[in-house]
């Protein structure tokens, strides 16, 4: 078994597939897009959008209860492990108007989409480049192995190089560069989904407040000092 082993590997080749790869990739990304990408590997293993859009419904669920008695401006009051949630709902506290959350929450998604972008863009970029740095590999391989024809035991592990780096290139490419960048679209897709999802039920609430506001129906609720002088 270790002899099958040690036929598929060569480090040569796997330093010339790999290296390459992960430098030109690195090259190709701008700003923090090279940190992003290969800090996506975190939510990669750990991302559970599903559990995370049933916490978060849970908790809009508590502030929609809360601000029916006190208002809004107590939503940060509602206690939840969902981190997006958390902190929508201390804007949602702390702005003075339904408009201003609207597009605190827009720019926030937009962002949030943005940077899954670029990072789900690098590992698509090292997908394509693999294979490329295999065929590199195995025109080095190629001359190495002309090189040494001369000597037939030479030219065994010069063809072996050539070879090697051509499957290297395409394991990278297929079987852990791309399934990862698409299932880290997936992964931002449901996240997008269920964050977009909550920052409209938060902004329907701040709506029907300013509304009720409008309309002299919140006299017994404590009201925002920003929202008194609207």
């Amino acid at each position: 078994m270790i002899d099958v082993v040690d036929r598929f590997f060569d480090p040569l080749a796997f330093s010339v597939v790999l290296g390459g790869t992960m430098v030109v990739t690195w090259i190709s990304a701008t700003g923090k897009d090279g940190g992003r990408g290969f800090g996506a590997l975190i939510p990669f293993f750990r991302a559970r959008p599903a559990r995370d859009a049933e916490r978060a419904d849970e908790a809009v669920q508590r502030i929609r209860h809360l601000s029916e008695y006190k208002g809004t401006l107590c939503a940060d009051r509602v206690k939840t492990p969902v981190d997006f949630v958390h902190r929508a709902a201390c804007r949602l506290a702390d702005a003075d108007s339904a408009e201003k959350f609207a597009v605190w929450a827009r720019e926030e998604l937009e962002d949030r989409r943005a940077r899954h972008k670029a990072a789900i863009g690098l590992w698509r970029y090292a997908a394509e480049v693999a294979p490329a740095m295999g065929m590199i590999g195995t025109v080095i391989g190629l001359i190495m192995m002309f090189a040494t024809m001369n000597d037939a035991s030479a030219m065994g592990p010069a063809m072996a190089i050539a070879m090697l780096t051509t499957l290297y290139g395409l394991i990278l490419a297929f079987g852990i560069a791309g399934p990862v960048a698409a299932r880290l679209e997936r992964l931002s897709e449901a996240e997008c989904a269920w964050q977009a999802r909550v920052a409209e039920r938060l902004l329907a609430l701040a709506r029907a407040e300013e509304k009720a506001l409008a309309e002299g129906a919140w006299r017994e609720r404590p009201v925002h000092p920003l929202r008194r002088s609207a």
